[in-house]
C-alpha cells in the first residue's frame, strides 16, 4: 500500500467540538449571534453544527425556519424569523458578496451573516484523537509511503494538525468534489501494485470512500452514507485500528499462501509417486485428507490477533 488519505473531523480528531469564542459585529450580541447560527444549523448533524446548538442551550422552534439549504463545502442558508441567515466558512461569505472579518485562530471559524449584513464569527475547537499520531507512525513503519490529510478546514488549522501528527502532505479548504479529484489525480500516477486507502466519516466523504481502492469509515461517528460506501468499518473509531486491520490482512494473506504452497506441493509429490507406482493407499489418503486437515489447522492461526 503506497498512500493513505484521511479526512480530519471525526477521523483524526474527536469530532467533539466546543464553542470557544464569539465575535459579534454590527450591533449583534453574543447571544443573538449564537441563536441565529443555532437555528440555521438545526437540521444539520455535522459535529460543528451540534456544538453551536449545544452552546445555544435552548429549545429550537423549527417552525421559525424556512427555505433551509445546505451548500456543500460552504455552509448553511436558511430563513429564520423572516431573516435570511448564512452560516458557514469564508467561501460562503465570498459567494454572498458579504464583507467579513478574518479571525486569526487555529480553531474552525463559522461566519454568520443576517440579511446580507455580517453579524460576526464563532470559533469552534476540536481535539486530536489520542492514538492518531501513533497510527500515522505505525502506518509508515508498515511501509505506507505517504500519509495525506484532505479537509475542508482553513489552511492554518489543517497545517497545524498535519504538523502535530507528522503527516507527509496536507490539502485544505477542499470541497467534496475536490477530494475526489485529488484521489483521481494520484490514482493516475501510482504504481501498478500500489493501493490508495481513504479513511473518513462524513456524508461528504462517501464519494471519496467509493472512489479509493480501499475505503474505511468510522462506525461510531460515521454517517450512514459513509458506512455504506466504505469497504471496511472501524467500529471503535480509533485510527490505530487501521494499523491492526492491515496487519491482520497481511497475516491472513501469508497463511493463505502457506496453505496453497503446502497443499499443491504435497499433492505434486504424491502425483509423482503415484505415477511411479510407489505411493500406497494410506499415503494417498494422507495426501488428500491429511493435507486438508493441516491446512485448516494452519488457517486457524489467523484467529489469533492478540499480538497484532
Amino acid at each position: 500500500m503506497e498512500q493513505s488519505f484521511f479526512d480530519k473531523t471525526g477521523t483524526l480528531t474527536k469530532g467533539v467540538f466546543k464553542v470557544t469564542e464569539t465575535n459579534p459585529q454590527n450591533g449583534y450580541t453574543d447571544k443573538e449571534l449564537i441563536a441565529y447560527a443555532a437555528y440555521a444549523e438545526s437540521y444539520s448533524s455535522h459535529p460543528i453544527a451540534l456544538s453551536i446548538i449545544s452552546a445555544y442551550n435552548s429549545g429550537i422552534d423549527k417552525n421559525r425556519i424556512e427555505n433551509y439549504q445546505e451548500i456543500a463545502g460552504h455552509g448553511i442558508k436558511a430563513n429564520v424569523n423572516g431573516k435570511e441567515v448564512l452560516a458557514g466558512n469564508t467561501r460562503l461569505m465570498v459567494s454572498g458578496n458579504i464583507e467579513y472579518d478574518d479571525v486569526d485562530t487555529i480553531g474552525t471559524v463559522v461566519h454568520v451573516a443576517i440579511d446580507r449584513t455580517y453579524a460576526g464569527s464563532i470559533v469552534i475547537s476540536d481535539e486530536i484523537k489520542e492514538d492518531s499520531a501513533t497510527a500515522i507512525k505505525e502506518l509508515k513503519a508498515l511501509g505506507v509511503e505517504k500519509t495525506v490529510m484532505l479537509t475542508g478546514d482553513l489552511k492554518a488549522v489543517a497545517d497545524k494538525i498535519g504538523q502535530q501528527l507528522g503527516l507527509n502532505e496536507v490539502y485544505s479548504e477542499l470541497l467534496p468534489a475536490d477530494k475526489v479529484e485529488k484521489i483521481e489525480s494520484l490514482e493516475a500516477i501510482k504504481s501498478h501494485k500500489g493501493k490508495i486507502l481513504f479513511v473518513g466519516d462524513g456524508i461528504n466523504d462517501a464519494p471519496v470512500l467509493a472512489r479509493a481502492d480501499i475505503g474505511m469509515a468510522m462506525g461510531g461517528l460515521g454517517s450512514d452514507a459513509a458506512i455504506e460506501a466504505a469497504d471496511v468499518v472501524i467500529m471503535t473509531d480509533e485510527p490505530s485500528k487501521i494499523v491492526s486491520g492491515i496487519r491482520i490482512a497481511k497475516r491472513t494473506k501469508g497463511i493463505v499462501l502457506q496453505n496453497i504452497v503446502f497443499a499443491l506441493g504435497v499433492k505434486a509429490v504424491f502425483l509423482v509417486l503415484g505415477a511411479l507406482g510407489v505411493a500406497s493407499m494410506w499415503e494417498a489418503v494422507f495426501g488428500d485428507m491429511g493435507v486438508a486437515i493441516i491446512a485448516v489447522l494452519n488457517a486457524m492461526r489467523a484467529l489469533n490477533t492478540k499480538n497484532l
